[in-house]
């Protein structure tokens, strides 16, 4: 196995020898490059330069990211991998959804508002004599770090973008009310998906919905050709009135659920195959052959299945206007809901919260690592065929202006 020019050792008593007076910020560059280095070697199954028969796949370069510490800012060298994707432990992003859940548990002690389990997770993490102050800082230590990602200009068109909603529960004038939390996504014309928005309401009302997607533009949202969501009529009402010109998919998934649940549970099979087949087609034309003959197999048994179909047939076929390599991506909200269960999985912890503020700010959290991580993965989306988004042939369905 070939070796590094120079190991660590050797690297730091360089430093020392030069005298640096930015010795700290060197020394911090030369211990966090050889943790990279290890971690990186776990997931690819070798280390720098070993010939391994175990190895799982091979590094492919590095990209260069900026991170800002106390002893100044240092320039990583974040590895990279053929497949699959490395984000290292120690960067911040990692942990800020553990810092706001932290800040929500000391917050429902102080208030004496906690759960059952808050409960048991202040004496599990050893939290004692938290004083009110030591709270109000870290939360607004957390809360600036939340304006800056829920207001930052959004600077590239997103053709395609999600929206959903999850009900959660909060302490409000002595009683527990349950609120809606409302998360927007997109994928960029660079390819990659971004975290776009979110925020907290009262309920998933059309005023809510209109509120939040006008503040999407406002941040600077654009070229939305297809939005992605369940059949939420305020939603539906609110995209026509803000994205006017848009293409709406009703999320496949949902609709197949809606489906199922107007017939009895012994002809599941047999409706959800005819559903399903549906959307493997190969093109536009013999979906809605397809769809046409689902119509015509279910009305005798089934006419409410077969009136579904026929109301929604340029809903739940829109995607496939748009090129034919995204349709399993475009067709349904599941990537998003599988961001939901990750907030499910943080605020299920938590059960109730003390105010509205501690909820926004742990969602937020785990949000923005989420689009940290999505930023320096994969694309979502190639850019070749991101190309192809040019050569879409109208007419496009779109949703009419309210």
């Amino acid at each position: 196995m070939a070796k590094p020019s120079m190991t660590p050792e050797t690297q730091l008593s360089k430093v020392l020898s030069e005298n640096h007076s930015d010795f700290l910020r060197n020394a911090i560059e030369v211990m966090v490059r050889e943790i990279m280095e290890v971690e990186v070697g776990r997931l690819v199954g070798a280390d720098l330069y070993e010939h391994s028969d175990e190895r799982e796949t091979h590094r492919n370069g590095y990209r260069v990211r900026r991170w800002d510490t106390r002893a100044g800012t240092i320039d990583l060298a974040i590895p990279k991998m053929r497949r699959g994707t490395y984000f290292p432990s120690f960067l911040e992003p990692r942990r800020r959804s553990e810092q706001a859940m932290l800040a929500v548990i000391q917050e429902a002690y102080v208030r004496g508002v906690s759960t059952r389990k808050v409960e048991d997770l202040v004496q599990a993490m050893g939290i004692d004599g938290v004083s009110k102050s030591e709270v109000s800082r870290i939360c607004g230590a957390l809360d600036e770090q939340v304006e800056q990602f829920r207001n930052r200009p959004l600077t590239q068109a997103y053709p395609y973008i999600w929206l959903d909603a999850k009900v959660e529960k909060v302490r409000e004038n002595g009683r527990v009310v349950s609120v809606a939390v409302v998360v927007a996504y997109g994928v960029g014309e660079n390819g990659y998906r971004e975290v776009l928005g979110v925020d907290v309401g009262d309920a998933e009302t059309e005023q809510f919905w209109t509120d939040f997607l006008r503040s999407l533009v406002g941040r600077g949202l654009s070229g939305v050709l297809l939005v992605i969501s369940d059949c939420h009529q305020g939603l539906r009402n609110a995209i026509r009135r803000v994205l006017s010109g848009t293409s709406w998919q009703r999320c496949t998934v949902h609709f197949l659920r809606n489906v199922l649940g107007r017939v009895p549970k012994h002809a599941h099979k047999l409706v959800g195959a005819a559903v399903r087949t549906i959307f493997e087609q190969p093109s536009l034309d013999a979906a809605k052959k397809h769809l046409a003959q689902a119509v015509e197999t279910l009305k005798p048994h089934h006419p409410k299945v077969a009136e579904m179909l026929v109301e929604s047939e340029e809903d739940i076929l829109a995607h496939m206007y748009f090129p034919a390599d995204h349709w399993p991506k475009i067709r349904s909200t599941n990537p998003l809901e599988r961001l939901n269960k990750e907030i499910a999985r943080r605020t299920d912890v938590v059960g109730i919260f003390p105010n509205r503020a501690a909820l926004l700010r742990l969602v937020s959290m785990v949000l923005v690592e989420q689009s940290d991580e999505w930023q320096v993965g994969r694309r979502y989306l190639g850019l070749e065929s991101l190309k192809q988004l040019a050569m879409v042939e109208d007419p496009v369905p779109v949703l009419e202006t309210a």
